[in-house]
This record gives C-alpha cells, structure tokens and sequence, in this order.
C-alpha cells in the first residue's frame, strides 16, 4: 500500500475496485468502446452509471477528445432544470446514487494546491478513480498519475455538473465538491424530489426559472431552455425568496426606488462615513409629500432616514442597470440588470439584497416580448439607448418561478449538484471530509 493510501485510510485493492464498477459487461452495456472501437449501440438501460452520461449532441468539449473519450457527454446546454419529467428522473439518478453507495462509494481525493493538465502528481490516481465512479472519465482512462487530456475533460465535466467554472483544473472548490460523500449526494437527490414534484406541476409551455442554489435563470419554451443566464441572487443574509409569479412588465431605463431594509442597513451606515456618497450616486430623497430634501436635512445617526423615499436616478450607475423586470410579489423584488458585470464572473454569486441579477437579461427580454406588439428587438434596443424611462406591458404574462433545487437530473439524464448556500437541505457542512495535503 502506497503511503498516500495509508494515510487517507485502508481501502479495498484498486483493481477489484474499478472492476466492481467498470467490467467488460457494464462498459459494453454503458456503450463504451475499446480505445480505436466505434461505440456500442446495446441497450444502457443495465449499467447504472449511464444514467450519469449526457447527450453529446450539444458537447461544448467533445471535439478535443478522442473516440474514446466522447463516449463521455458533457451536459445538455438545452435540458431545463423543471420540466414535466424532472421528479421522475431524479427518482431514477437516486437508483445509480443508491447503487455507487452500495459498492462503497468513491475515494477521497487527496488536497493538492492545484492540479492541470500535463501535471504528474500521485493524486491524480486518486483524482482518476473519483471520476470513473461518478460517471465523468473514461472507464479506458484509468490507472496512471498523470493530468492528461481525458482527466481534464472529466473534470470539466464534473464542474459543469455542479455548477463550477469549467476551466478543466483542480482547485478547491472543485476538489471540495469532489469529496462530498456519496451518500450525501444520494441523500440530496433524495430530499429534492419532493420539491421537483411540487414544482413541476401545470408548467405550461412558456416560463421562466430562476433556481436560486445554481444562480442560474433560464427561459424554457415547450420543454427546452431556448435562453440561459448567470445569475446573482441574494446572499445568506438576506436570501432571495421563493416564488410563483408572473412576469408582467419590462421597464427600460428604470428609476430604483431603495428599500427600507437597504435604507436601514446599508445607506444610514455609508451617510455616517461617506456624507456625499447619494450626491455621487444620483440618490434623491423626497418627503411624503414628494418634496425634494437634502443630504444634510436628515438625521444619519438616528432612524430617521427610513421615513423618506430614496429614488436614484436612470442611467449607466443605476443599481438596475438600463432594465428592470417585474412580477407581483409579496417581497418586493425583481429581476434586473446591473452595472457591476464582474459580479457574473465568479463561482460564489450570491451577493444581493434578495433581487436576482441577469447577465445579459437583453437577450431574455427580447424572449419576453416576443408577440408583444410593438416590442421587436429592434425597438427593445432603441428603448435602452435612449435613456428615457419607457415602461413595456407584455401581451401575455410570463409564468415566472423561483425555485431552491440543489440536486436534480434533467431531461437528459445528466446528475446536477449545487451548493446548499441556504443550508435548507439540512444536510450540514460536515458533510465536506478533511482530507491529507501530500
């Protein structure tokens, strides 16, 4: 036994380990051909860890792998989070996760700073058999220490999967989400299902999905996500809610009157520090008879400041951005645009006050207004660029649902995972394992 193996702790021979998932009867049933071979059309239905294997039809990285590797699909940038098949399909992923759990689960991977292609490092043995059991590598593709092409592919299908940047290299949030016990994971799919078939009743063939846990929006037209954006939703603190709504209304160049809760917690602390901080933010205040105050008129180390109206006005600061949308709701918030694009950039986006940000949420209006007369793409653009505040009903309202779903299988039977940032799943942290620095 190697000295990495004993200090992460006695486990079984490594050949028998990977033959209990990887024989030559579960690889042709899988469809998995020799390294050279044309893929096998059988029946997959009999090897669990197909059910974790997408539609390579739409591979974003299929083309830099061999015949080999695109037996392995990346996920289905086309398969919805909620559809009518949604619960249903999960229910059969928690088959394949009660299955790897019954065989012992997956290894550790041991903690490393990084690791990426063309690296050699003990670990990647490890890194190798972690994938293999998921689902992600090449069952051809096991056994040396080296990050080549086929490890870099299953990881970038592994980060795909749980909602990581799909950059290919180990870091550790990705080698976090790696050592997620199997059964943790099993135990996800297990208490989503229950929220899947709430939420994917009378869809109808036309709405919109924010799921919060993936800071992910997506417009789904007849069971197929025709738009999807990142998302940022809000942080631990002051989480966003769930909702079922419809979309009703598109404001171009909206003012953004500020909340109360802002008010309380964010602008009184900023105007004791930073006196002309609304000045440079174009922040008006205004009585209840409408009438225009000063900075200087309100009381900042008091509560005073909560008894006005906050308006900030249209343009490329607005906290909105250039677009806001609405929905009746009881919590007062929407879904908008942003002057702070880097905020799309990172894997932890959770950082509002409860509202949703959408990248590039031009393309998702273009989507909304569509059969709304008088809204064309090229109106929607005009709208903008003009700088007026200029406010678009829509013909028929939208079905609008923010949804918590941390685990999922969508339409094409691609296992989803995401972080628990509200830590509803009750689950717990303790759930990510320490593991042993080489």
């Amino acid at each position: 036994m190697s000295e990495t193996s004993k200090r992460l702790g006695k486990r079984p021979d490594r050949r028998r380990f990977l033959q209990g998932f990887a024989g030559a009867t579960a690889l042709a049933a899988a469809g998995v051909a020799p390294r050279g071979a044309a893929a096998d059309s059988s029946d997959p239905a009999a090897n669990p860890l197909y059910a974790l294997m997408g539609d390579g039809e739409h591979d974003a990285f299929g083309q830099t792998f061999d015949q080999a590797s695109r037996t392995i699909r990346m996920p289905k940038p086309t398969a919805p989070t909620l559809s009518p098949q949604t619960a249903e399909i999960t229910q059969q992923a928690v088959k394949t996760y009660d299955d790897i759990v019954a065989r012992g689960g997956w290894p550790l991977v041991p903690r490393v700073d990084e690791l990426h292609l063309g690296m050699r490092h003990p670990g990647v043995v490890d890194l190798r058999q972690r994938l293999l059991v998921s689902g992600d590598l090449d069952p051809n593709a096991v056994g040396n220490d080296i990050y080549d092409s086929y490890v870099e592919a299953a990881v970038r299908r592994f980060q795909v999967r749980h909602g990581l940047t799909p950059d290919g290299i180990l870091r550790p949030a990705t080698l976090a989400a790696m050592n997620v016990p199997a059964a943790t994971r099993r135990d996800q799919l297990k208490l989503n299902i229950s929220r899947l078939k709430t939420l994917t009743t009378n869809l109808g063939p036309r709405y919109v999905v924010n799921n919060i846990p993936a800071a992910r929006v997506e417009a789904i037209e007849h069971d197929v996500a025709v738009s999807r954006h990142t998302a940022v939703v809000g942080r631990p603190s002051r989480p966003s809610p769930d909702i079922n709504s419809k979309i009703v209304e598109v404001n171009f160049n909206p003012f953004w009157t500020v909340p109360v809760s802002i008010i309380r917690k964010d602008l009184i602390p900023i105007m004791e520090k930073e006196p002309d901080y609304l000045t440079k933010n174009h922040i008006r205040i205004y009585d209840v008879r409408h009438n225009e105050l000063q900075p200087s008129q309100i009381n900042w180390y008091s509560e005073d400041a909560v008894h006005y109206t906050f308006k900030q006005d249209p343009g490329d600061f607005n906290s909105l951005g250039h677009i806001r949308i609405n929905f009746p709701s009881p919590y007062g918030v929407y879904m908008h645009d942003t002057p702070e694009k880097d905020l799309f950039g990172g894997d932890y986006r959770y950082d509002s006050s409860g509202c949703c940000r959408v990248q590039n949420v031009r393309q998702l209006v273009y989507w909304l207004l569509d059969g709304t007369k008088g809204w064309p793409p090229e109106a929607i653009d005009q709208a903008i660029e003009s700088g007026d505040q200029v406010n678009a009903r829509l013909a028929k309202p939208v079905p609008l649902h923010w949804v918590y779903v941390t685990a999922w299988s969508a339409s094409n039977g691609v296992v989803q995972f995401r972080e628990d940032i509200y830590n509803r799943d009750g689950l717990g942290a303790s759930a990510l394992p320490a593991v042993t620095k080489l």
